[in-house]
């Protein structure tokens, strides 16, 4: 079994994470670990479907990031809905529907490869924390292209050039957009993406970002935008409580879609309760079983 301390070294040595196969390997590693290698298990005060580990004395006693429990998954479970996992990659490539029944795992293995990453992270000093938030972020960005490239997309990051015309329809200038997303069939990019592990201090970007694409180039290329939760851990005065906070804006979300331009899919791993309950944030905000199974197809890809 891998100590943490290994499992930290093997995250920032990112040159390891280049297959599914890599992560799936990891998470199991991690859930291994977890079953008799932490302090303690801190369930959530205010939404106790919500825990957080705590690593022993050899990591400083650090607190993780909060863990869904309905998403993460277990040594003992995480086996099998990997393999239903691996079926249903083969069965999207082929363009076939999976099962409804599959959405859930679909979910919750997608959470759980990604969210191993960051909980294992949570155990360096805080001194490395800026350095372990890029690259938390860069390999979920990364995880996503490699399910998209997993069922058959043309998938990348990378630097588009939107020209900028004047009233003649000159052009006057070049900008470079960074894109994390970009899917393209026979050379035509079908949609755009952006991919962040939270859409806290990001959300305004995300919008602007489409907006000016769209009137710079006087095209709809679809712009997605894909989320793993947006959930972190609130501030405690009081040893061994914890809480969470939200970090979802969802009156700016619904400012920007009335009044800059509506994103043309938002996609989470862990769904905020008023993403479902909010009848706006439902009809525009789905799990991301929804972009795989649902919306990849319309998009010609």
């Amino acid at each position: 079994m891998m100590t943490i301390q290994q499992m930290t070294q093997h995250i920032t040595e990112r040159l390891h994470f280049k297959t599914i196969q890599e992560y799936e390997d990891f998470a199991m590693a991690f859930l291994d670990f977890v079953e008799g290698g932490l302090q303690a298990r801190i369930v959530c005060q205010n939404e106790v479907n919500y825990q957080f580990f705590q690593y022993k004395e050899d990591c400083g006693f650090n607190i993780s990031r909060p863990i869904n429990s309905d998403l993460f998954g277990t040594a003992e479970s995480f086996g099998e809905s990997l393999k239903t996992f691996n079926v249903t990659l083969k069965e999207l490539k082929k363009r076939q529907m999976p099962a409804e029944n599959t959405r859930s795992v679909f979910n919750s293995v997608i959470y759980t490869l990604q969210q191993c990453i960051g909980v294992a992270l949570d155990a360096l000093p805080a001194s490395s924390a800026n350095q372990a938030k890029k690259i938390n972020g860069d390999l979920f960005e990364r995880l996503i292209r490699l399910l998209m490239a997993g069922i058959g997309v043309n998938c990348s990051a990378g630097v588009l050039q939107v020209p900028v015309k004047d009233e003649e329809g000159h052009v006057v200038h070049q900008i470079n957009y960074q894109h994390d997303l970009i899917g393209k069939k026979d050379g035509q990019i079908k949609f755009i993406g952006s991919v962040k592990t939270s859409s806290k201090d990001r959300i305004d970007k995300i919008f602007v970002d489409k907006l000016l694409y769209s009137r710079f180039t006087g095209t709809s290329t679809p712009y997605i935008a894909v989320f793993l939760n947006d959930v972190q851990r609130a501030k405690s005065k009081t040893f061994g409580k914890q809480k969470i906070n939200s970090t979802f804006l969802s009156g700016h979300f619904k400012a920007y879609t009335l009044k800059l331009t509506p994103m043309d899919g938002v996609f989470y791993c862990d769904l905020r309760p008023n993403m479902k309950s909010d009848p706006f944030l439902r009809e525009r905000i789905h799990g991301i079983d929804c972009l795989f199974y649902d919306e990849i197809p319309k998009f010609g890809v």
